[in-house]
Parts: C-alpha cells; sequence; structure tokens
C-alpha cells in the first residue's frame, strides 16, 4: 500500500468505528450504555487529538467570528417565527421538567452537547468523508445522512437534523466556525424542543429510548435520563443530578 491508500483506509476506519461507537450508545441500554458513552467520547477525542489537525481545520479557531455571525442571527429569527407559529396554532408548551436540575442548567447542558454534535459530525466526519469522497457535494450529503440515521426513530428530528446536517455541512466548510454552528443548532433544538407536541417529539428522544418512552415518566423517572442522547446531554445531567443530590439539591 502506498501512503495515500494507507490514508484512506485509516480515515475509513476511523469513521466506521466512531460512528458504531454512537449507534452502539444510542441502541443499548444502562448500564452498558454510559460505559459505551464515555469510551465513544475518548475514542474520538483521542483520535482526534492524534491527527494533531490545527484548531483552524477543525473549526476551533474562526479566523473571522463577525463573518460568520449571522449564522446565529438566523436561528435566532428562525427560532423567533416558530414560535410565533406555535402559538398561533397552540403547540407552544414549555420546556418539559427533566430530572431536578434547574431550567438554567437544562438550557447549558443542551447548548454543550449541540456542540459537541456539531465537532462529531464536523471536524470528525465531514472533515473524513471529505478525504475518502471525491466531490465536496457528496461528503456533505454522506455527513448529512449518518447525522439523520443517528436520529432514528424519531420521525420529527429524522428530518429536521438531515435538512440542518446539509445546511451545518455547507456553512462548516465555509467558515469553519464549529461555535456559531454549536450556539446556532442549541437554540434551533430548544425551539423544537417547545414547539413540537411531546406525543410526536417522545421528549427529544432517539434509538431505543424512543421506542421505549412512557410520557408519565417523563416529569419523575430518572432512569429515561440516558436515553435523550440526541439533544439532551444525559450524561451532563446525571452528573448534575447526582452532584446536588450530594450538596442538597437547589
Amino acid at each position: 500500500m502506498n501512503l495515500r491508500t494507507d490514508s484512506r483506509l485509516r480515515d475509513l476506519l476511523e469513521l466506521i468505528s466512531a460512528y458504531g461507537l454512537i449507534l452502539a450508545v444510542i441502541w443499548t441500554p444502562m448500564p452498558v450504555q454510559r460505559i459505551l458513552y464515555w469510551l465513544a467520547v475518548v475514542w474520538i477525542l483521542g483520535i482526534t487529538i492524534l491527527r494533531r489537525d490545527k484548531l483552524g481545520v477543525l473549526g476551533l479557531a474562526p479566523s473571522n467570528v463577525l463573518r460568520s455571525f449571522w449564522i446565529v442571527a438566523a436561528a435566532i429569527a428562525s427560532a423567533i417565527a416558530a414560535i410565533a407559529v406555535a402559538r398561533l396554532i397552540g403547540t407552544l408548551h414549555p420546556l418539559i421538567r427533566f430530572g431536578h436540575l434547574p431550567l438554567r442548567m437544562r438550557v447549558t447542558g443542551y447548548i454543550i452537547w449541540s456542540f459537541l454534535q456539531e465537532f462529531i459530525l464536523q471536524a470528525y466526519m465531514l472533515l473524513r468523508l471529505m478525504r475518502l469522497l471525491p466531490k465536496r457535494w457528496m461528503a456533505i450529503t454522506v455527513a448529512a445522512l449518518l447525522f439523520a440515521t443517528a436520529h432514528i426513530p424519531n420521525p420529527v428530528l429524522i428530518g429536521l437534523t438531515l435538512v440542518w446536517g446539509f445546511i451545518a455541512c455547507a456553512l462548516f466548510l465555509r467558515y469553519r466556525n464549529l461555535y456559531a454552528l454549536g450556539l446556532a443548532h442549541g437554540i434551533l433544538g430548544l425551539c423544537v424542543a417547545i414547539t413540537v407536541p411531546d406525543a410526536q417529539l417522545h421528549h427529544m428522544r432517539v434509538g431505543l429510548g424512543y421506542l421505549r418512552y412512557h410520557p408519565r415518566h417523563a416529569f419523575h423517572q430518572r432512569s429515561s435520563a440516558p436515553h435523550i442522547v440526541s439533544t439532551q446531554a444525559w450524561v451532563i445531567d446525571d452528573a448534575a443530578i447526582r452532584l446536588s443530590e450530594r450538596q442538597a439539591r437547589p
């Protein structure tokens, strides 16, 4: 094998292994799921560090932040419009209570999780697909499909993440700003959480959690947390809950 072939094989193996771990997290019950979650996190971050890509390439050091600020502004405008429509048709509702965390911590945790999702989608998957596939549009298409597939069987999130995957990947390649994309992702995700009826959204769960969802447990059963893997940072939430229990819940 020549160096180019070796590099492509490495990209392919890194892509398959990481995505396989992600699917395993989504479709595996507790307590194995928590182990697989942290294994996936360590694996993805470890490989990224070993690659020694420049921060600018990864979208972590954008050259012109103001140039891509419109992405966040557009997300805010879209969210306002969606909220107005939801209020008009009667589907607007507050964030569903999750565990014992205060609203501020839940929102912060979700914004962080949105950024991590964008890191995985863009800095990890898309960059490897760019090296594996001959055309940019092919890489964007496959990345968006993988992102949407990770949200099966939630029909609402499958459609929304497919559209967002296309848009976010194209914007990443143009601006290389993960911070703007992560914040926009968070704003839009929270907007979906309060504008789409939970009967269709299933508390924004995917995988096994979507199939096992019981509305009557949404407000008081902490064991449901591990399966909100797409739109809730359940590990962050779980850690915060445990901490608050030791420190007398706020």
